[in-house]
This record gives structure tokens, C-alpha cells and sequence, in this order.
């Protein structure tokens, strides 16, 4: 999850051992470094499918408990069983708070559930998911079944190039501009999509005038959200007049997970108003996100909204924060 958008050049990456435990069982594990002293495990059947990029490295593996997972240098990026909630959440508040939403643009999100979730809304006529990797996007393509429709629709136009490259010289403007990108993280390229300068002279000025901006904003439990999400959310305070922030537990990730939102429009549905445009705008049913958990989800805990409240910190290429590592996963 957390898109696909280049994540740095891969290191050590999925390499598959058997571990022997008790009573002669061989058991596969999936192991992701979270922090120094910090790592998370989960239970394999096997890994169906690895390969290498120019900029990173891809696996799809098959859990225990969580189904097919799909991970990119090492870092978890979803998983069969819960992406639904990652990308509702991402995907559905901007384009319901917009009063009619017709072009998107999606930044990364080369394994196209964004493009999916997006795709729903009957008032879409045009997606632009612009991805930096030919090869993961093939990839996904290729394996994730659930995405297949998305990836033939003829609203789509899927283009392979750095994001900010192709929002400069791009002479459209979008309702909405989505930010399914990696984690920012040291030694890759992708930060610089996270900085006060690129949201105020590349991104904003290709939205139209009741445009809205959603980002995927890194981990935001009371734990880890002074990691980046209190820093983006402080950056975009900087450049749009209204900034909406939320959250969702993430359960593959461990964590709770954070977006933001931002527009010079302000964001002033009910829950009933949202519960409608669902009603009236989107084909099918939604798994997770209703008008009452969106307007809940905003609702922080005490310590993380203290944190966003007193943020000082603005994202610039000379002054970015990280998330920790990448690369650092392997299979055993």
C-alpha cells in the first residue's frame, strides 16, 4: 500500500529461506523491519511471484492471515484482506466532499486500486495514474486480479513517468489529485513529493478552482505520527486555506493510518449529505468508509491532535523527514 510510486532502489529485498521449528515443521516467515528494535512477522503459505525493476524490488506473497500480500522493497503495501480500508479511505472522501467530481489525477498508485475505487464514482469521465515503474505496474497488472477492470477501462489513461514531471507539463486541470505514493524515505526520490514546493507550484495550480488534494500521510498512531503525518499535514496548512486530516486502524500495518485532505474550498458535508452522495454517486457497495465514520475519522485522539496543533515543521528537500528504512524485508 502506500503506492507504488518509486521507493528507492531495493536492497536486500524477498529472499526466501526455510526456518525449522518445533518438531521438524518448515515454516515461511515474512519479516519487516520497523524500527531498530522493532519487527513485525507474518505467517506465509508461500511466495507465488518475485521480480526487480530499475527502482525496486516486487514480491507477492501469500499469508496466513491476511492473503496476498504485495510488497515492494521489503515494505508491506497491502494485502488481500484489508486494502479495502487504505484506499476507501484514500480514494472516497475527496471526491464526495468535491461537488462534482469529472478528472482525477493519481500520483503512483501503480497497483491500481486506487484507479479501481476511483472508477466507482459515476461522475469520473477521465483517470490519469501516472507511475514512475513500468514494471511493477505490469506486475500488478498481470497478478492482481482484483484490479483487472480497472486497468481495461477506457476512462483510464495509465502513463508511465515521475508524477511531478508530468503534472509540469501537463496543460489540465483536475477536480481531484490524489497521492498514492511510498512512504517518503531517506535515499529516495519520492520525499520531494511531499514538500511545500512542490504542492505550491506544481500540484496546486493544476487543480481547478473547487479542487481537493488527498494524500496518503504515513503512519498516525500516538507512536509514530510525529514520523511525517503531523509534517504534512503542517506543510499543506502552509499552501491550501482548509486541511483536513483522518485516520483508520490499518490492520496488516499494525498501525493507524493517515491521510490529509486540503482545498481552498472548506469541507462542510454532514453525515447525512455524505451518506447520500454515496447513495447517489457510487456503483456498488463501499466495505468500510459510511457518512458517520468519515466525519468520526476525523476526530483524533488527544496526543496526535496536540501534535498537529503545534507542528512547526514544513517539508522541504533540505529539511524532510523519513520514515524508517526500506528494503529491509526478507522472507524466512
Amino acid at each position: 500500500m502506500n503506492g507504488l510510486e518509486n521507493n528507492g532502489h531495493g536492497q536486500a529485498a524477498v529472499a526466501t529461506q526455510l526456518l525449522q521449528r518445533g518438531g521438524g515443521d518448515e515454516s515461511k516467515w515474512y519479516e519487516e523491519e520497523i524500527d531498530d528494535d522493532l519487527k513485525l512477522c507474518y505467517s506465509l503459505n508461500s511466495v507465488l511471484h518475485r521480480g526487480t525493476s530499475k527502482y525496486q524490488e516486487i514480491a507477492l506473497i501469500d499469508t496466513k492471515h491476511f492473503g496476498k500480500a504485495l510488497i515492494i522493497d521489503g515494505k508491506m503495501q497491502s494485502t488481500e484482506v484489508d486494502e479495502f480500508i487504505y484506499h476507501e479511505s484514500l480514494i472516497h472522501p475527496s471526491l464526495l466532499f468535491h461537488p462534482n467530481p469529472k478528472t482525477v489525477f493519481i500520483m503512483g498508485g501503480g497497483e491500481g486500486s486506487a484507479a479501481r475505487e476511483t472508477l466507482k464514482h459515476k461522475t469520473v469521465q477521465r483517470v490519469v495514474m501516472c507511475d514512475i515503474d513500468k514494471e511493477v505496474v505490469d506486475f500488478c497488472r498481470t497478478y492482481l486480479s482484483a484490479n483487472w477492470d480497472a486497468f481495461a477501462s477506457d476512462k483510464l489513461r495509465l502513463v508511465i513517468n515521475d508524477a511531478r514531471a508530468e503534472l509540469e507539463k501537463s496543460t489540465e486541470k483536475f477536480d481531484v489529485i490524489v497521492g498514492d505514493l511510498a512512504d517518503p524515505v531517506e535515499g529516495g526520490p519520492c520525499y520531494q513529493l511531499y514538500t511545500k514546493c512542490f504542492y505550491q507550484n506544481v500540484l496546486k495550480p493544476k487543480l481547478d478552482d473547487h479542487g481537493i488534494f488527498v494524500t496518503q500521510a504515513g503512519p498516525a498512531g500516538v507512536l509514530t505520527h510525529k514520523e511525517v503525518f503531523s509534517s504534512i499535514y503542517n506543510t499543506l496548512r502552509h499552501v491550501f486555506k482548509h486541511v483536513k486530516a483522518y485516520t483508520a486502524h490499518v490492520p496488516s500495518f499494525a498501525d493507524t493510518w493517515g491521510w490529509v485532505m486540503a482545498s481552498d474550498q472548506p469541507f462542510t458535508l454532514t453525515a447525512q449529505q455524505i451518506n447520500q452522495r454515496i447513495v447517489d454517486r457510487i456503483d456498488g457497495e463501499l466495505m468500510y468508509l459510511s457518512g458517520e465514520f468519515l466525519i468520526s475519522s476525523t476526530i483524533l485522539n488527544k496526543s496526535v491532535c496536540l501534535s498537529l496543533l503545534n507542528e512547526t515543521h514544513v517539508y522541504t528537500e533540505d529539511d524532510a523527514r523519513f520514515i524508517y528504512g526500506h528494503g529491509m524485508g526478507h522472507c524466512a
